[in-house]
Protein backbone atom coordinates (compact mmCIF):
# COMPACT_ATOMS: atom_id res chain seq x y z
CA UNK A 1 0.00 0.00 0.00
CA UNK A 2 1.17 3.30 -0.62
CA UNK A 3 1.43 6.10 1.75
CA UNK A 4 1.79 9.63 1.37
CA UNK A 5 1.83 12.04 3.49
CA UNK A 6 0.06 15.21 2.28
CA UNK A 7 1.86 19.01 3.27
CA UNK A 8 -0.30 20.67 6.06
CA UNK A 9 -1.15 24.49 4.85
CA UNK A 10 -1.32 27.97 7.02
CA UNK A 11 -4.11 29.60 7.17
CA UNK A 12 -3.64 33.78 6.71
CA UNK A 13 -3.79 35.24 10.47
CA UNK A 14 -6.78 36.90 9.11
CA UNK A 15 -9.01 33.83 8.46
CA UNK A 16 -12.12 33.44 10.30
CA UNK A 17 -12.53 31.35 13.30
CA UNK A 18 -15.32 28.60 10.84
CA UNK A 19 -12.45 28.53 8.60
CA UNK A 20 -9.84 27.77 11.06
CA UNK A 21 -11.86 25.07 12.54
CA UNK A 22 -12.59 23.56 8.75
CA UNK A 23 -9.00 23.14 8.20
CA UNK A 24 -8.40 21.61 11.37
CA UNK A 25 -11.06 19.35 11.36
CA UNK A 26 -10.22 18.26 7.57
CA UNK A 27 -6.81 17.47 8.36
CA UNK A 28 -7.76 15.37 11.42
CA UNK A 29 -9.97 13.46 9.48
CA UNK A 30 -7.51 13.07 7.04
CA UNK A 31 -4.70 11.97 9.42
CA UNK A 32 -6.72 9.60 11.07
CA UNK A 33 -8.49 7.97 7.81
CA UNK A 34 -5.34 7.43 5.93
CA UNK A 35 -3.28 6.29 9.28
CA UNK A 36 -6.72 3.63 9.89
CA UNK A 37 -6.39 2.46 6.15
CA UNK A 38 -2.68 1.71 6.37
CA UNK A 39 -3.16 0.06 9.82
CA UNK A 40 -5.98 -2.36 8.00
CA UNK A 41 -3.20 -3.12 5.63
CA UNK A 42 -0.34 -3.58 7.78
CA UNK A 43 -2.11 -5.75 10.27
CA UNK A 44 -4.00 -8.01 7.51
CA UNK A 45 -7.25 -7.33 9.37
CA UNK A 46 -10.79 -6.66 7.87
CA UNK A 47 -12.90 -5.79 11.22
CA UNK A 48 -16.47 -6.65 11.16
CA UNK A 49 -18.43 -9.18 11.37
CA UNK A 50 -19.33 -9.64 7.74
CA UNK A 51 -16.25 -8.10 6.52
CA UNK A 52 -14.05 -10.41 3.82
CA UNK A 53 -11.49 -12.99 5.10
CA UNK A 54 -8.37 -11.19 4.56
CA UNK A 55 -5.96 -13.67 2.53
CA UNK A 56 -2.61 -12.93 4.18
CA UNK A 57 -1.13 -12.46 7.65
CA UNK A 58 0.68 -9.86 8.79
CA UNK A 59 4.58 -9.55 8.33
CA UNK A 60 6.45 -9.39 11.45
CA UNK A 61 9.80 -8.68 10.70
CA UNK A 62 12.51 -6.48 12.27
CA UNK A 63 12.53 -4.28 9.32
CA UNK A 64 8.30 -4.36 9.31
CA UNK A 65 8.35 -3.33 13.14
CA UNK A 66 10.63 -0.64 13.20
CA UNK A 67 8.82 1.20 9.96
CA UNK A 68 5.60 0.61 12.49
CA UNK A 69 7.37 2.28 15.25
CA UNK A 70 8.97 5.59 12.40
CA UNK A 71 5.84 5.60 10.95
CA UNK A 72 3.07 6.15 14.06
CA UNK A 73 5.68 8.52 15.83
CA UNK A 74 5.69 10.59 12.31
CA UNK A 75 1.60 10.69 13.05
CA UNK A 76 2.18 11.80 16.46
CA UNK A 77 3.93 14.56 15.06
CA UNK A 78 1.63 15.39 12.57
CA UNK A 79 -1.30 15.02 15.34
CA UNK A 80 0.67 17.51 17.48
CA UNK A 81 0.85 20.32 14.63
CA UNK A 82 -3.24 20.24 14.56
CA UNK A 83 -4.78 22.61 17.31
CA UNK A 84 -6.94 20.63 19.27
CA UNK A 85 -9.17 24.23 20.39
CA UNK A 86 -9.59 24.37 15.95
CA UNK A 87 -11.33 21.05 16.32
CA UNK A 88 -15.24 20.82 16.44
CA UNK A 89 -16.78 19.18 19.86
CA UNK A 90 -17.21 16.09 18.50
CA UNK A 91 -13.45 15.98 16.95
CA UNK A 92 -12.01 17.16 19.74
CA UNK A 93 -13.27 13.83 21.63
CA UNK A 94 -12.16 11.91 18.55
CA UNK A 95 -8.82 13.87 19.05
CA UNK A 96 -8.28 12.87 22.48
CA UNK A 97 -9.47 9.00 21.49
CA UNK A 98 -7.06 9.00 18.84
CA UNK A 99 -3.92 10.23 20.50
CA UNK A 100 -4.28 7.99 23.26
CA UNK A 101 -4.93 5.10 20.64
CA UNK A 102 -1.22 5.92 18.92
CA UNK A 103 0.26 6.36 21.84
CA UNK A 104 -0.47 3.46 22.87
CA UNK A 105 0.77 1.94 19.75
CA UNK A 106 3.96 3.45 20.16
CA UNK A 107 4.41 2.70 23.25
CA UNK A 108 4.25 -1.17 22.71
CA UNK A 109 6.33 -0.75 19.58
CA UNK A 110 9.33 1.09 22.00
CA UNK A 111 9.28 -1.47 24.33
CA UNK A 112 8.76 -4.29 21.50
CA UNK A 113 5.77 -6.34 23.17
CA UNK A 114 5.51 -8.27 19.89
CA UNK A 115 8.80 -10.32 21.13
CA UNK A 116 6.09 -11.69 23.32
CA UNK A 117 3.49 -13.21 21.06
CA UNK A 118 2.52 -16.05 23.20
CA UNK A 119 1.50 -16.54 27.18
CA UNK A 120 -0.90 -18.61 29.60
CA UNK A 121 -3.90 -16.90 28.21
CA UNK A 122 -3.59 -16.45 24.33
CA UNK A 123 -1.22 -16.98 21.66
CA UNK A 124 -0.83 -16.28 18.03
CA UNK A 125 -1.12 -19.79 17.18
CA UNK A 126 -4.41 -20.24 19.46
CA UNK A 127 -5.48 -16.30 18.08
CA UNK A 128 -5.89 -17.83 14.44
CA UNK A 129 -9.34 -19.75 15.56
CA UNK A 130 -10.95 -17.10 15.73
CA UNK A 131 -11.01 -16.09 11.82
CA UNK A 132 -11.74 -19.71 11.87
CA UNK A 133 -14.84 -19.40 13.78
CA UNK A 134 -16.22 -16.48 11.16
CA UNK A 135 -18.94 -16.52 9.26
CA UNK A 136 -17.48 -17.14 5.27
CA UNK A 137 -19.96 -15.37 3.00
CA UNK A 138 -18.54 -16.02 -0.68
CA UNK A 139 -16.13 -18.11 -2.32
CA UNK A 140 -13.33 -15.67 -2.16
CA UNK A 141 -13.59 -15.87 1.36
CA UNK A 142 -12.90 -19.84 1.33
CA UNK A 143 -9.78 -19.14 -0.64
CA UNK A 144 -8.74 -16.01 1.16
CA UNK A 145 -8.58 -18.81 3.97
CA UNK A 146 -6.61 -21.29 2.14
CA UNK A 147 -4.48 -18.44 0.93
CA UNK A 148 -3.69 -17.79 4.61
CA UNK A 149 -3.34 -21.22 5.57
CA UNK A 150 -0.65 -21.32 2.64
CA UNK A 151 0.89 -17.97 4.53
CA UNK A 152 1.46 -19.87 7.86
CA UNK A 153 4.90 -21.20 8.01
CA UNK A 154 6.17 -17.62 6.62
CA UNK A 155 4.06 -16.28 9.81
CA UNK A 156 5.08 -18.99 12.51
CA UNK A 157 8.84 -18.42 11.52
CA UNK A 158 8.88 -14.95 11.77
CA UNK A 159 6.82 -15.28 15.05
CA UNK A 160 9.61 -17.21 16.00
CA UNK A 161 12.30 -15.24 14.96
CA UNK A 162 10.42 -12.81 17.27
CA UNK A 163 10.25 -15.14 20.57
CA UNK A 164 13.98 -15.62 20.33
CA UNK A 165 14.92 -11.98 19.91
CA UNK A 166 12.83 -11.84 23.18
CA UNK A 167 14.53 -14.90 24.47
CA UNK A 168 17.91 -13.44 24.20
CA UNK A 169 16.88 -10.14 26.10
CA UNK A 170 15.12 -11.95 28.74
CA UNK A 171 11.25 -10.56 27.63
CA UNK A 172 9.30 -13.94 27.80
CA UNK A 173 6.57 -15.51 30.12
CA UNK A 174 7.47 -16.63 33.40
CA UNK A 175 8.58 -20.30 32.60
CA UNK A 176 5.93 -21.41 35.59
CA UNK A 177 3.21 -19.87 33.21
CA UNK A 178 3.96 -21.29 29.78
CA UNK A 179 4.61 -25.07 31.01
CA UNK A 180 2.55 -27.42 29.76
CA UNK A 181 0.86 -25.28 27.18
CA UNK A 182 1.70 -27.20 24.47
CA UNK A 183 -1.52 -29.04 24.11
CA UNK A 184 -2.97 -26.95 21.70
CA UNK A 185 0.02 -26.90 19.48
CA UNK A 186 0.30 -31.08 19.18
CA UNK A 187 -3.27 -31.17 18.71
CA UNK A 188 -2.89 -29.56 15.18
CA UNK A 189 0.13 -31.79 14.35
CA UNK A 190 -1.33 -34.94 15.54
CA UNK A 191 -5.53 -34.77 13.99
CA UNK A 192 -6.17 -35.48 10.77
CA UNK A 193 -6.43 -32.48 8.63
CA UNK A 194 -10.59 -32.51 9.19
CA UNK A 195 -10.53 -32.41 12.68
CA UNK A 196 -8.30 -29.38 13.36
CA UNK A 197 -9.74 -25.84 13.57
CA UNK A 198 -8.73 -24.74 9.96
CA UNK A 199 -11.20 -27.18 8.40
CA UNK A 200 -14.05 -25.71 10.22
CA UNK A 201 -15.47 -23.14 7.58
CA UNK A 202 -15.30 -26.11 5.40
CA UNK A 203 -17.15 -28.25 7.47
CA UNK A 204 -20.64 -26.60 6.97
CA UNK A 205 -19.99 -24.43 3.78
CA UNK A 206 -22.07 -21.54 2.69
CA UNK A 207 -25.54 -22.67 0.91
CA UNK A 208 -24.68 -20.74 -2.18
CA UNK A 209 -21.36 -22.29 -3.01
CA UNK A 210 -22.03 -24.68 -5.77
CA UNK A 211 -20.86 -28.37 -4.76
CA UNK A 212 -18.45 -28.48 -7.79
CA UNK A 213 -16.75 -26.04 -5.96
CA UNK A 214 -16.90 -27.08 -2.71
CA UNK A 215 -15.18 -30.18 -3.87
CA UNK A 216 -12.83 -27.93 -5.00
CA UNK A 217 -12.56 -26.16 -1.71
CA UNK A 218 -12.74 -29.02 0.30
CA UNK A 219 -10.00 -30.92 -1.25
CA UNK A 220 -7.48 -27.68 -1.32
CA UNK A 221 -8.23 -27.02 2.37
CA UNK A 222 -7.00 -30.80 3.36
CA UNK A 223 -4.14 -30.51 1.16
CA UNK A 224 -3.04 -27.11 2.11
CA UNK A 225 -3.51 -28.28 5.77
CA UNK A 226 -1.45 -31.28 5.87
CA UNK A 227 1.35 -29.64 3.66
CA UNK A 228 1.63 -26.58 5.22
CA UNK A 229 0.23 -25.87 8.21
CA UNK A 230 0.92 -29.14 9.83
CA UNK A 231 4.45 -28.67 9.12
CA UNK A 232 4.52 -25.38 10.87
CA UNK A 233 3.00 -26.17 13.61
CA UNK A 234 5.18 -29.44 14.13
CA UNK A 235 8.57 -26.82 13.66
CA UNK A 236 6.86 -24.72 16.50
CA UNK A 237 6.10 -27.41 18.47
CA UNK A 238 9.36 -28.35 18.11
CA UNK A 239 10.96 -24.91 19.20
CA UNK A 240 8.39 -24.43 22.21
CA UNK A 241 9.19 -27.72 23.87
CA UNK A 242 13.20 -27.62 23.75
CA UNK A 243 13.95 -24.27 23.49
CA UNK A 244 11.49 -21.52 24.33
CA UNK A 245 10.00 -23.29 27.96
CA UNK A 246 12.81 -24.56 28.81
CA UNK A 247 14.82 -21.16 28.74
CA UNK A 248 12.09 -18.97 29.74
CA UNK A 249 12.72 -16.72 32.42
CA UNK A 250 12.59 -18.02 36.35
CA UNK A 251 11.42 -14.86 37.66
CA UNK A 252 7.26 -13.21 37.91
CA UNK A 253 7.11 -9.58 38.17
CA UNK A 254 7.00 -7.76 35.18
CA UNK A 255 9.76 -5.88 37.16
CA UNK A 256 12.08 -8.04 36.54
CA UNK A 257 12.36 -7.31 32.85
CA UNK A 258 14.34 -5.58 30.39
CA UNK A 259 13.80 -1.62 31.73
CA UNK A 260 10.90 -3.43 33.82
CA UNK A 261 9.38 -1.13 36.08
CA UNK A 262 9.25 1.35 33.06
CA UNK A 263 7.51 -1.64 31.20
CA UNK A 264 5.25 -2.07 33.96
CA UNK A 265 4.18 1.57 34.22
CA UNK A 266 3.20 1.86 30.24
CA UNK A 267 1.01 -1.32 30.91
CA UNK A 268 -0.59 0.64 33.61
CA UNK A 269 -1.32 3.81 31.54
CA UNK A 270 -2.38 0.66 28.29
CA UNK A 271 -4.30 -0.84 29.99
CA UNK A 272 -6.30 1.82 33.07
CA UNK A 273 -5.55 4.87 30.66
CA UNK A 274 -4.58 6.67 34.14
CA UNK A 275 -1.94 8.00 35.67
CA UNK A 276 -1.69 5.67 38.84
CA UNK A 277 1.37 4.36 40.41
CA UNK A 278 1.21 0.58 41.35
CA UNK A 279 1.34 1.66 44.89
CA UNK A 280 -1.75 3.33 44.70
CA UNK A 281 -3.80 1.20 42.58
CA UNK A 282 -3.31 -1.60 44.99
CA UNK A 283 -4.05 0.71 48.30
CA UNK A 284 -7.14 1.09 46.29
CA UNK A 285 -7.38 -2.75 45.80
CA UNK A 286 -7.16 -3.16 49.40
CA UNK A 287 -9.56 -0.90 50.74
CA UNK A 288 -12.06 -2.42 48.13
CA UNK A 289 -11.84 -5.87 48.92
CA UNK A 290 -12.02 -5.28 52.45
CA UNK A 291 -15.14 -3.59 51.35
CA UNK A 292 -16.72 -5.75 49.37
CA UNK A 293 -15.91 -8.84 51.78
CA UNK A 294 -18.22 -7.08 54.68
CA UNK A 295 -20.93 -7.36 52.38
CA UNK A 296 -20.20 -11.12 51.04
CA UNK A 297 -20.52 -11.72 54.56
CA UNK A 298 -23.66 -10.27 55.37
CA UNK A 299 -25.18 -12.17 52.19
CA UNK A 300 -23.53 -14.99 53.49
CA UNK A 301 -26.45 -14.58 56.68
CA UNK A 302 -29.44 -14.10 54.48
CA UNK A 303 -28.79 -17.66 53.36
CA UNK A 304 -29.36 -19.15 57.26
CA UNK A 305 -25.52 -20.15 56.90
CA UNK A 306 -24.06 -20.00 60.62
CA UNK A 307 -20.53 -21.12 59.63
CA UNK A 308 -17.44 -18.51 58.59
CA UNK A 309 -16.53 -18.09 55.36
CA UNK A 310 -14.56 -20.39 54.60
CA UNK A 311 -16.85 -23.03 55.42
CA UNK A 312 -19.53 -21.59 53.40
CA UNK A 313 -17.77 -21.82 50.04
CA UNK A 314 -16.92 -25.13 50.65
CA UNK A 315 -20.75 -25.81 51.06
CA UNK A 316 -21.15 -24.02 48.00
CA UNK A 317 -18.84 -25.80 46.02
CA UNK A 318 -20.06 -29.09 47.44
CA UNK A 319 -23.79 -28.40 47.17
CA UNK A 320 -25.26 -29.90 43.82
CA UNK A 321 -27.88 -27.68 43.75
CA UNK A 322 -24.94 -25.35 42.30
CA UNK A 323 -23.39 -27.57 39.88
CA UNK A 324 -24.57 -28.26 36.42
CA UNK A 325 -25.07 -31.68 35.40
CA UNK A 326 -23.27 -31.90 32.21
CA UNK A 327 -21.51 -28.80 29.71
CA UNK A 328 -24.78 -28.83 27.89
CA UNK A 329 -26.90 -28.06 30.53
CA UNK A 330 -24.39 -25.43 32.03
CA UNK A 331 -24.98 -23.56 28.17
CA UNK A 332 -28.57 -23.85 28.55
CA UNK A 333 -28.58 -21.97 31.83
CA UNK A 334 -25.94 -19.48 30.03
CA UNK A 335 -28.68 -18.91 27.55
CA UNK A 336 -32.01 -18.63 29.94
CA UNK A 337 -30.18 -15.94 31.37
CA UNK A 338 -29.53 -14.37 28.51
CA UNK A 339 -33.47 -14.19 27.40
CA UNK A 340 -34.02 -12.95 31.24
CA UNK A 341 -32.00 -9.64 30.68
CA UNK A 342 -33.93 -9.27 27.21
CA UNK A 343 -37.45 -9.57 28.86
CA UNK A 344 -35.92 -6.17 31.05
CA UNK A 345 -33.13 -4.49 28.69
CA UNK A 346 -35.77 -1.77 27.02
CA UNK A 347 -36.20 -0.90 30.62
CA UNK A 348 -32.60 -0.04 31.02
CA UNK A 349 -31.79 0.95 27.64
CA UNK A 350 -33.18 3.26 25.44
CA UNK A 351 -30.84 2.22 22.23
CA UNK A 352 -30.70 -1.80 21.57
CA UNK A 353 -28.04 -3.29 19.03
CA UNK A 354 -29.04 -4.98 16.19
CA UNK A 355 -26.67 -7.41 16.40
CA UNK A 356 -27.28 -11.02 18.18
CA UNK A 357 -24.43 -13.52 19.57
CA UNK A 358 -24.17 -17.16 19.99
CA UNK A 359 -23.39 -18.87 22.93
CA UNK A 360 -20.59 -21.78 22.49
CA UNK A 361 -18.03 -23.58 24.73
CA UNK A 362 -14.96 -22.72 24.58
CA UNK A 363 -13.02 -25.24 22.58
CA UNK A 364 -11.76 -28.02 23.68
CA UNK A 365 -7.70 -27.19 22.97
CA UNK A 366 -7.09 -23.81 25.05
CA UNK A 367 -10.14 -25.06 27.92
CA UNK A 368 -8.07 -26.05 30.30
CA UNK A 369 -6.38 -23.16 31.01
CA UNK A 370 -8.93 -20.58 29.70
CA UNK A 371 -10.69 -18.08 31.64
CA UNK A 372 -14.45 -19.07 32.88
CA UNK A 373 -16.19 -17.29 29.61
CA UNK A 374 -15.21 -14.63 27.38
CA UNK A 375 -17.74 -12.30 24.79
CA UNK A 376 -17.27 -10.59 21.99
CA UNK A 377 -20.09 -8.58 19.57
CA UNK A 378 -20.99 -11.82 18.21
CA UNK A 379 -20.36 -14.78 20.72
CA UNK A 380 -20.28 -15.73 23.90
CA UNK A 381 -17.74 -18.60 24.83
CA UNK A 382 -18.42 -20.45 27.89
CA UNK A 383 -15.89 -23.02 29.52
CA UNK A 384 -17.65 -26.42 30.01
CA UNK A 385 -14.13 -27.94 30.79
CA UNK A 386 -14.42 -29.66 34.33
CA UNK A 387 -17.73 -28.19 34.79
CA UNK A 388 -17.75 -29.23 38.60
CA UNK A 389 -15.69 -26.53 38.84
CA UNK A 390 -18.11 -23.47 37.11
CA UNK A 391 -20.48 -23.40 39.82
CA UNK A 392 -23.82 -21.95 38.76
CA UNK A 393 -24.79 -19.35 41.51
CA UNK A 394 -21.50 -17.32 39.13
CA UNK A 395 -23.10 -17.99 36.05
CA UNK A 396 -25.45 -15.04 36.18
CA UNK A 397 -22.85 -12.30 37.15
CA UNK A 398 -20.64 -14.21 34.40
CA UNK A 399 -23.23 -14.04 31.75
CA UNK A 400 -24.51 -10.29 32.01
CA UNK A 401 -20.76 -9.47 31.67
CA UNK A 402 -19.46 -11.88 28.78
CA UNK A 403 -23.22 -11.53 26.82
CA UNK A 404 -25.75 -8.97 27.06
CA UNK A 405 -25.52 -6.01 28.30
CA UNK A 406 -22.07 -6.57 28.68
CA UNK A 407 -19.66 -7.31 25.78
CA UNK A 408 -21.60 -8.54 22.92
CA UNK A 409 -23.96 -5.13 24.04
CA UNK A 410 -21.40 -2.49 24.04
CA UNK A 411 -19.24 -4.08 21.49
CA UNK A 412 -22.22 -4.31 18.88
CA UNK A 413 -23.59 -0.92 19.31
CA UNK A 414 -20.11 0.58 19.14
CA UNK A 415 -19.72 -1.18 15.49
CA UNK A 416 -23.22 -0.30 14.70
CA UNK A 417 -22.95 3.36 14.84
CA UNK A 418 -21.71 4.82 11.47
CA UNK A 419 -21.47 8.36 13.03
CA UNK A 420 -18.27 7.27 14.86
CA UNK A 421 -14.69 6.96 12.84
CA UNK A 422 -13.62 3.44 12.15
CA UNK A 423 -10.76 3.53 14.99
CA UNK A 424 -13.60 4.28 17.33
CA UNK A 425 -15.87 1.42 16.24
CA UNK A 426 -13.50 -1.30 15.90
CA UNK A 427 -10.83 -0.90 18.60
CA UNK A 428 -10.83 -2.06 22.09
CA UNK A 429 -10.21 -0.04 25.19
CA UNK A 430 -9.32 -2.28 27.94
CA UNK A 431 -10.68 0.04 30.94
CA UNK A 432 -13.91 1.14 29.55
CA UNK A 433 -14.74 -2.52 28.41
CA UNK A 434 -14.64 -4.28 31.03
CA UNK A 435 -15.36 -1.49 33.30
CA UNK A 436 -18.59 -1.62 31.42
CA UNK A 437 -18.97 -5.30 31.54
CA UNK A 438 -18.36 -5.44 35.46
CA UNK A 439 -20.76 -2.47 35.45
CA UNK A 440 -23.16 -4.55 33.80
CA UNK A 441 -22.35 -7.14 36.78
CA UNK A 442 -23.05 -4.63 39.44
CA UNK A 443 -26.28 -3.44 37.12
CA UNK A 444 -27.86 -7.21 37.45
CA UNK A 445 -28.72 -6.00 41.32
CA UNK A 446 -31.36 -2.90 40.24
CA UNK A 447 -32.91 -4.80 37.17
CA UNK A 448 -33.60 -8.21 39.47
CA UNK A 449 -31.19 -10.95 37.49
CA UNK A 450 -30.13 -12.18 40.98
CA UNK A 451 -32.89 -13.73 42.07
CA UNK A 452 -31.83 -16.05 45.32
CA UNK A 453 -28.94 -14.64 48.17
CA UNK A 454 -26.65 -17.12 46.29
CA UNK A 455 -26.75 -15.59 43.46
CA UNK A 456 -26.41 -12.25 44.65
CA UNK A 457 -23.13 -13.69 46.28
CA UNK A 458 -21.61 -15.01 43.40
CA UNK A 459 -22.03 -11.29 42.24
CA UNK A 460 -20.33 -10.13 44.93
CA UNK A 461 -17.47 -12.90 44.65
CA UNK A 462 -17.02 -11.30 41.00
CA UNK A 463 -16.45 -8.11 42.50
CA UNK A 464 -14.56 -8.48 44.91
CA UNK A 465 -12.32 -10.89 42.46
CA UNK A 466 -12.14 -7.91 40.01
CA UNK A 467 -11.21 -5.97 43.15
CA UNK A 468 -8.69 -8.65 44.59
CA UNK A 469 -6.82 -8.31 40.94
CA UNK A 470 -5.76 -4.46 42.09
CA UNK A 471 -4.04 -6.36 44.95
CA UNK A 472 -2.84 -9.52 43.29
CA UNK A 473 -1.45 -8.05 39.58
CA UNK A 474 0.22 -4.81 41.81
CA UNK A 475 1.99 -7.09 44.22
CA UNK A 476 3.16 -9.42 41.76
CA UNK A 477 4.64 -6.74 39.43
CA UNK A 478 5.63 -4.04 41.96
CA UNK A 479 5.89 -5.75 45.67
CA UNK A 480 7.76 -8.73 44.87
CA UNK A 481 4.96 -11.26 45.33
CA UNK A 482 5.18 -14.36 44.69
CA UNK A 483 2.75 -16.95 42.77
CA UNK A 484 1.81 -18.74 45.89
CA UNK A 485 1.07 -15.27 47.53
CA UNK A 486 -1.36 -14.35 45.18
CA UNK A 487 -3.09 -18.03 44.77
CA UNK A 488 -3.38 -17.58 48.66
CA UNK A 489 -4.59 -14.60 48.54
CA UNK A 490 -7.25 -15.28 45.90
CA UNK A 491 -8.67 -18.12 48.35
CA UNK A 492 -9.14 -16.16 51.08
CA UNK A 493 -11.13 -13.75 49.58
CA UNK A 494 -12.69 -14.68 47.33
CA UNK A 495 -15.12 -17.29 46.18
CA UNK A 496 -13.53 -19.05 43.36
CA UNK A 497 -12.51 -22.82 42.93
CA UNK A 498 -8.73 -23.35 43.06
CA UNK A 499 -8.97 -24.40 39.73
CA UNK A 500 -9.61 -21.39 38.01
CA UNK A 501 -7.51 -19.22 40.68
CA UNK A 502 -4.18 -21.24 39.58
CA UNK A 503 -5.12 -20.28 36.05
CA UNK A 504 -6.15 -16.55 36.77
CA UNK A 505 -2.87 -16.23 38.88
CA UNK A 506 -1.04 -17.50 36.04
CA UNK A 507 -2.91 -14.70 33.32
CA UNK A 508 -1.83 -11.59 35.59
CA UNK A 509 1.18 -12.79 35.82
CA UNK A 510 2.52 -13.35 31.97
CA UNK A 511 0.00 -10.18 30.96
CA UNK A 512 0.77 -7.77 33.78
CA UNK A 513 -1.66 -4.97 34.18
CA UNK A 514 -4.28 -6.22 32.14
CA UNK A 515 -6.57 -6.98 35.07
CA UNK A 516 -6.40 -3.96 36.32
CA UNK A 517 -8.16 -2.77 33.83
CA UNK A 518 -11.41 -3.98 35.18
CA UNK A 519 -12.29 -2.34 38.37
CA UNK A 520 -10.98 0.47 37.79
CA UNK A 521 -12.95 1.02 34.40
CA UNK A 522 -16.15 -0.06 36.74
CA UNK A 523 -15.05 1.85 39.19
CA UNK A 524 -15.37 5.44 36.89
CA UNK A 525 -18.52 4.59 35.61
CA UNK A 526 -20.39 4.40 39.25
CA UNK A 527 -18.93 7.51 40.09
CA UNK A 528 -19.84 9.18 36.98
CA UNK A 529 -23.13 7.78 37.18
CA UNK A 530 -23.38 8.94 41.43
CA UNK A 531 -22.26 12.37 40.46
CA UNK A 532 -24.72 12.55 37.30
CA UNK A 533 -27.88 11.24 39.79
CA UNK A 534 -26.33 13.70 42.42
CA UNK A 535 -26.19 16.64 40.10
CA UNK A 536 -29.03 16.12 38.37
CA UNK A 537 -31.79 14.84 40.87
CA UNK A 538 -35.46 14.22 39.78
CA UNK A 539 -34.07 14.83 35.72
CA UNK A 540 -31.36 11.88 36.15
CA UNK A 541 -32.93 9.40 33.54
CA UNK A 542 -30.99 6.16 33.73
CA UNK A 543 -31.46 4.81 30.06
CA UNK A 544 -30.06 8.10 29.05
CA UNK A 545 -27.20 7.80 31.20
CA UNK A 546 -26.80 4.11 29.70
CA UNK A 547 -27.12 5.72 25.87
CA UNK A 548 -24.67 7.80 26.35
CA UNK A 549 -22.25 6.22 27.98
CA UNK A 550 -22.73 3.49 25.17
CA UNK A 551 -22.46 6.06 22.50
CA UNK A 552 -19.14 6.81 22.98
CA UNK A 553 -17.95 3.65 21.46
CA UNK A 554 -14.96 2.72 23.76
CA UNK A 555 -12.81 5.51 25.22
CA UNK A 556 -10.10 6.62 27.71
CA UNK A 557 -11.27 7.01 31.27
CA UNK A 558 -10.96 10.58 31.14
CA UNK A 559 -13.19 11.41 28.33
CA UNK A 560 -15.60 9.25 29.75
CA UNK A 561 -15.66 12.02 32.88
CA UNK A 562 -15.79 14.97 30.43
CA UNK A 563 -18.66 13.24 28.81
CA UNK A 564 -20.01 12.69 32.35
CA UNK A 565 -19.28 16.36 32.68
CA UNK A 566 -21.15 17.61 29.56
CA UNK A 567 -24.25 15.25 30.48
CA UNK A 568 -24.44 16.79 33.39
CA UNK A 569 -24.35 20.26 32.17
CA UNK A 570 -26.15 19.45 29.38
CA UNK A 571 -29.09 18.72 31.79
CA UNK A 572 -29.03 14.68 31.45
CA UNK A 573 -30.10 14.67 28.00
CA UNK A 574 -28.63 11.60 26.27
CA UNK A 575 -28.16 11.03 22.55
CA UNK A 576 -31.19 10.21 21.51
CA UNK A 577 -34.49 11.82 20.91
CA UNK A 578 -36.99 11.25 24.57
CA UNK A 579 -39.46 9.03 21.89
CA UNK A 580 -36.69 6.78 21.68
CA UNK A 581 -36.58 6.10 25.63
Amino acid sequence: MNISFPLCTTLPADAPASATVNSASTRFQALHTREWNWRLAEFAWNPGANAPIPDRLPKLDPATQARRLAYWQQVLAELAAIPREGLSATDQVNYDVYRAQVQGLVRQQHFRTYEMPANSDSSFWSDLGYTARRNFRSVEDYDSWIAQMRDLPRYFDEQTAQMKAGLERGFTPPRVTIENRSAAIEGVVVARPEDTFFYTPFKAMLAGVPESERARLRAEAVQVIRESVQPAYAKLLHFWNDEYVPSARTTTAASDLPDGPAFYQSQIAEYTTLELTPTQIHEIGMAEVAALHVQMLEVMKQTGFKGGFRAFLRRLNSDPRFQASSPQDLLNRAAWISKVFDGKASQYFGRLPRGRFAIKPVPDDIAPFYTAGRGGPDIYMLNTYNVSQRPLYNLTALTLHESAPGHAFQMSLAREDKSLPDFRRYTYISAYGEGWALYAEWLGQQMGMYETPYERFGMLGYQVWRAARLVVDTGLHGQGWTRQQAIDYLFEYTALPLHEIKTEVDRYISWPAQSLSYYLGEMAIRRGREKAELALGEKFNLRAFHDGVLALGCVPLPVLDRYIDRFIAGGGVGPYPDEER
